[in-house]
């Protein structure tokens, strides 16, 4: 998000400056310098927007050290699109190649990264909520769901990563190795995301995109629901014909538009960065690059021959905002995303197709979007069936089909299979850290990777529907924090 990296980092952020004894353990003067913070409405406001800057990260164009500093969502890819069947690493060398052939460890560096970058999110979210009394009476209902938001965002990232993870809802001492290091059932965990969504549900207003509102809540509350292990189906399509009618949402008729004109009209939730600054840029987009090599890597997020041969049946107009083959000079399995080319430069220009700040690039992650919430509507409806021919899913399902295939529009349809609607999904939300989750919720992701792994040659077991709790957070709670199955 522009604007927050010089919100005070030193004196919000709980334990990240003073992680060389435990990450999610505030130090005794870290607690003492924010109660002296913390004395005005303007205090706390800075607080709020201090939550953003933990899911924002920092560009590790800037700084390379992994062990000082949070990335935020800059390393989702790896954790949630890399383990699929659409996309992988360039090479097998270092530990983001880990991912895509399901060999992750305890002691994997991105995977504790994220972990503790979610944490982060939450300690912030939690010492707003502790000081929240300082603000104006007027605000402080906004400010407290705007937090609850954020941590629950941060919570149901984690869960569906880690399953069962400590609960931590409270300001705590450095010494609550209880509190802070005990894991707790994942339905617990999903009681208390719904309640602080529910609750910002309730308080927020559509003012914002790039900060919570009550769309964000009402559909990110709508994913909760239908991922859940007993799904709220009634619930989420609730929730997602509330955002529908509201009136205050639709699909970009340009596909392109959805990501190079940013906070547009479908975009509900996003984490903002800006170009050319180095302090607010992100550096993913660069490393999705691989034909020139414009990160620090030889590229990311490689689009896998099975998804680019599916946009090839089903893409429509989404393919060419999608994946490049840069005019064929890419192999087949080679493809490139190019859904977020850094600022959207054209892969045509010249000499430099990823633009002077590859590296420091301005594009926005986006975190919700009009067409994921009619999807989700159909998936609503289908409420766990193999099909559904109910009008209510069919226009929703038709509405981001005609976007897609404007030439054939209206693209009539007479019902929708479980099948269908997760393809339409593949191809719709793809390189948007969506095809991990909608494996699980579909029940299909076992069945899916063995195939996948097969076929690539890779090795795969269940024991990869999890991530591994990092090595270094069980060592810092002395055994209390327990691993996950089969690592």
């Amino acid at each position: 998000m522009k604007h927050i990296k010089y919100l005070v980092f030193a004196i919000i952020g709980l334990s990240f400056l003073a992680c060389s004894d435990d990450f999610l353990n505030p130090l005794p003067d870290t607690a003492v310098a924010v109660d002296s913070f913390f004395q005005s409405d303007e205090d706390v406001l800075a607080g709020v927007i201090g939550i953003y800057d933990a899911i924002q990260g920092t560009n590790e164009n800037t700084v390379t050290n992994i062990g000082n500093a949070n990335r935020g969502i800059q390393f989702e890819h790896l954790l949630t699109e890399h383990r699929t069947d659409n996309t992988r690493n360039a090479t097998l060398e270092g530990s983001k190649s880990d991912f895509h052939r399901y060999v992750v460890n305890a002691n994997n560096v991105e995977s504790e990264d994220f972990y503790q970058s979610m944490y982060e999110v939450i300690f912030r979210a939690n010492n707003v909520l502790n000081f929240i009394d300082v603000a104006d009476a007027s605000n402080q209902a906004r400010y407290t769901a705007e937090a609850k938001f954020l941590r629950a965002y941060a919570y149901f990232k984690l869960v569906r990563l880690f399953s069962d993870v400590p609960l931590v809802t409270e300001v705590v001492g450095p010494t609550d190795k209880e509190a802070l290091f005990t894991r707790i059932p994942e339905a617990q965990i999903y009681a208390q995301i719904v309640e602080d969504l529910l609750e910002a549900v309730g308080v927020l207003d559509n003012s914002f995109k790039s900060r919570a509102s009550r769309a964000a809540a009402q559909a990110l509350l709508a994913k909760v629901y239908l991922t859940q292990a007993s799904p709220n189906y009634t619930g989420a399509q609730q929730l997602c014909e509330a955002i529908i009618n509201s009136g205050e949402f639709d699909l970009e008729s340009d596909y392109s538009d959805v990501f190079y004109s940013e906070l547009n009209d479908e975009i509900i939730f996003a984490i903002q960065y800006q170009s050319g600054d180095a302090n607010e840029s992100q550096s993913f987009s660069s490393e999705f690059t691989s034909a020139v090599r414009a990160g620090r890597e030889d590229g990311q997020n490689i689009v896998n021959d099975n998804l680019r041969i599916v946009f090839g049946s089903n893409g429509g107009i989404r393919t060419a905002t999608s994946i490049t083959d840069f005019d064929g000079s890419l192999a087949p399995d080679e493809n490139e995303v190019a859904k977020f080319f850094p600022d959207g430069f054209d892969v045509n220009a010249d000499p430099d197709p990823y633009g002077p700040n590859a590296r420091n690039a301005g594009n926005d992650y986006i975190a919700m979007r009009f067409a994921d919430v009619l999807l989700m509507h159909v998936e609503a409806i289908m409420a766990g069936g193999a099909s559904t021919s109910a009008p209510g899913a069919l226009t929703s399902f038709q509405r981001v089909r005609d976007r897609a295939f404007p030439d054939t529009a209206p693209n009539l349809i007479s019902s929708i299979s479980k099948d269908e609607l997760l393809l339409e999904r593949r191809v719709e939300l793809a390189f948007e850290n969506q095809r991990w989750f909608d494996l699980l919720r579909f029940g299909v992701a076992d069945a899916v990777l063995t195939a996948h792994a097969a076929e690539m040659g890779y090795i795969y077991s269940s024991r990869a529907l999890l991530l591994p709790i990092p090595a270094r957070e069980i060592n810092i709670s002395e055994g209390l924090l327990t691993q996950n199955p089969g690592y």
